[in-house]
């Protein structure tokens, strides 16, 4: 996602197609469960909630949402990441993404 984002315009998606993916993460799953993924103005924003979520996993999650804003209070993602994989509807949206489910 962050190398290909800077050829993608403010609106626009990024589709991560994977049908081979069914967890998020074995090292780091349980984390990135906790927080999702997020831009770095999001967790800066409430750095003492996140400041004891390893680096590494924060690097992560920030690489796959991608940069952006927080305006207001509210996260504004440059671009939209939508995840076509195994991963459930459901956990994609806990974790801040768009699911797509790839045909078989």
């Amino acid at each position: 996602m962050y190398k290909l984002e800077p050829a993608v315009a403010v609106g626009g998606e990024v589709i991560i197609y994977a049908p081979h993916l069914d967890v998020v993460s074995h090292a780091h799953g349980k984390f990135i469960y906790e927080i999702g993924y997020h831009t770095l103005p999001y967790f800066l924003n409430d750095w003492e909630t996140y400041k004891n979520i390893p680096l590494g996993v924060l690097a992560h999650s920030t690489h796959v949402r991608g940069a952006g804003v927080w305006e207001n209070g509210v996260e504004k993602p440059n671009v939209q990441v939508t995840l076509a994989s195994k991963i459930p509807p459901e956990d994609c949206a806990r974790l801040n993404l768009v699911t797509l489910i790839p045909k078989k």
